[in-house]
Formats: C-alpha cells, structure tokens, sequence
C-alpha cells in the first residue's frame, strides 16, 4: 500500500457527532485496503463494513479516496456501511486501462456494489465522478438507492483559449505534477482542511507513480456528452451539493440549478466553498446528507 491510502480524517463536529483526528480517538477502526479483479486491472477500496445501509462514495478525477475523510466516520457514526474506492488510473487501483471514462468508472462501481452483495447503494461522486453516479443508477436502477452529487461535472464546458494551452502546457512536460497540485490547491478557496498538507504529499506521491499522470490526461480529455445525455432520464432520488467558488464553473450556482431541476430535486448552495464543499466544508454539508438520507428512507 503507497502513501496515498493514508486515512485522513479531519477534527470536526456536527451536531452531537463528532470525528476526530486519527481512527483510535474514534474507536472505529479501518480495514485495510481491498481490491476487487475487474476486466484488465483491480479496483482499491477500503469497506467500514457493518450491517447498515451501503453509501458507496467515488472520488472525482485526480484526486484519492480519502477525499471522504470527513464525511466518512461521520456516516459510519450515524449506522451506515461507508464504502470509499479509488478510480482507474488513481491511489490503490490499477493505473493503465483502455476505457477511462465516467461510464465505466460507473460500472466498477456496480461491480463492487455486486461483490459487497450490500445493495441498493446510496453513491457519492464528486466531480467527474458524478457523472459515475448517474451512469450506474441509470444502468442498474434496482441497486442504486439514490445519487449524492459533490461539484458534479456531467456536461461539456466551453474552456477558453487560455485554459487549453495552459491543459496542453502543464501536461507536456516534468513539472506536470506540481502543475496539478497547484490547480488542485486552488480548488478549496475559502479554507483548507487542517490535514490539508499531508493530503497533498499523498497525492503528489501518488501522481508520480508509474502511469497515473497518464490516466488523468485521458480522462481530462473525455467528453461528458454521453454523461449529458442520460442526466433527465434519471429516475432515482438525488442531491446536489455545490460550491459557489467552485472554479470549474462560469456560473456555479446556475450549473447546479440546471442539474438539481434536470432530477427533479434542490439543490444546496455552500456559500464561499469550492469544488470540494464536503471537504472544505463539512459542516454544512454533512447535516444536509444526513438528512436527505433520512428522507429516501435508507434505515
């Protein structure tokens, strides 16, 4: 296991829950990392385990599974399997695979939901991961329970000239690692979480690994069309969580709006948070979940 399949669990309360800084001030304590053999390569994960409702959480490109460390002991806390995976190409998973796409990241997460044999799922998928969600609940409807969707990214934007040079330049060359970060750091603009530092030495640890630079090349480069295309045919319950700084939007609010109405629900706005609002912002986003959950009826 490499460095990125750190636990990092941020201090913080919401409400009468708590979660604290390492797994024994919890008493919950981690399995180890899993895997799971699907087509050409193995799918990380790491399972709270536990006979409560499934929430499957799946992190947005070029980032790890502990992305969810703040929300994961939190729904552990409150009854829930809490099951966190890492995406081709990214932490524990296999890096090189012909398809990268949010489809099939979708389909990986089908396949673990089928080897937990835990079902139906509650997913969590921020960013591109989003578009993952929707893709399993729209390919297997009976075993997703409902989408939980974090910055999500499910259409096509309309980059400027500067933005794809500056793609084509921080790709191209040794500094493509440090490029990354810096964006990466530019998404939680209004706080970083106090572990925000060792995060960031995982995950640079971690890009630098054989093959995974690669992988979040190809998957910038995909187009979320398809993804587009399938968003009003969702019939599950969803939630959308937004940022109104997060950067990859002209509009964040707007694009949220659109998205919440497309799948008939509404969606919360986390003012002053980024692409990351339940990292950067827990507590507020934590009550809204819990809540929802209560909502859809997972206990």
């Amino acid at each position: 296991m490499n460095t990125s399949s750190k636990r990092l669990i941020t201090a913080a309360k919401v409400g009468s829950l708590s979660f604290a800084t390492h797994a024994s001030e919890t008493g919950l304590p981690y399995a180890s990392t899993r895997f799971l053999p699907v087509d050409e390569g193995h799918i990380a994960y790491d399972d709270t385990g536990g006979s409560g409702p499934l929430v499957l959480a799946v992190p947005g490109m070029g980032d790890l599974r502990s992305e969810y460390r703040a929300l994961r002991p939190l729904l552990q806390q409150a009854g829930y399997r809490v099951v966190t995976m890492d995406v081709r190409g990214h932490g524990d998973t296999t890096a090189r695979w012909r398809d990268y796409s949010a489809h099939a990241v979708g389909r990986d997460a089908l396949a673990l939901i089928d080897h937990l044999n835990a079902g139906p799922a509650v997913i969590l998928g921020n960013s591109f991961a989003a578009g993952s969600a929707l893709w399993a609940a729209h390919d297997a409807p009976t075993k997703v329970r409902a989408v939980v969707l974090l910055g999500p990214v499910v259409r096509d934007g309309q980059p400027s000239w500067f933005a794809k040079t500056a793609v084509a330049v921080g790709f191209a060359g040794p500094w493509r690692v440090p490029f990354w970060l810096a964006f990466w750091n530019s998404l939680f603009p209004s706080q970083k979480p106090e572990d925000h530092a060792e995060a960031k030495a995982a995950l640079a640890a971690n890009l630098r690994e054989p093959g995974r630079m690669e992988a979040l090349r190809m998957m910038i480069g995909l187009s979320k069309a398809d993804t587009a295309a399938i968003v009003e045919q969702s019939r599950v319950p969803a939630l959308v969580v937004m940022g109104t700084k997060d950067p990859d939007f002209p509009d964040p609010v707007v694009e949220a709006r659109w998205l919440a109405c497309a799948l008939g629900s509404i969606p919360l706005i986390v003012e002053g948070a980024g692409h990351y609002p339940h990292l950067e912002m827990p507590e507020r986003v934590a009550p809204a979940l819990l809540s929802f959950l209560a909502r859809i009826g997972t206990k």
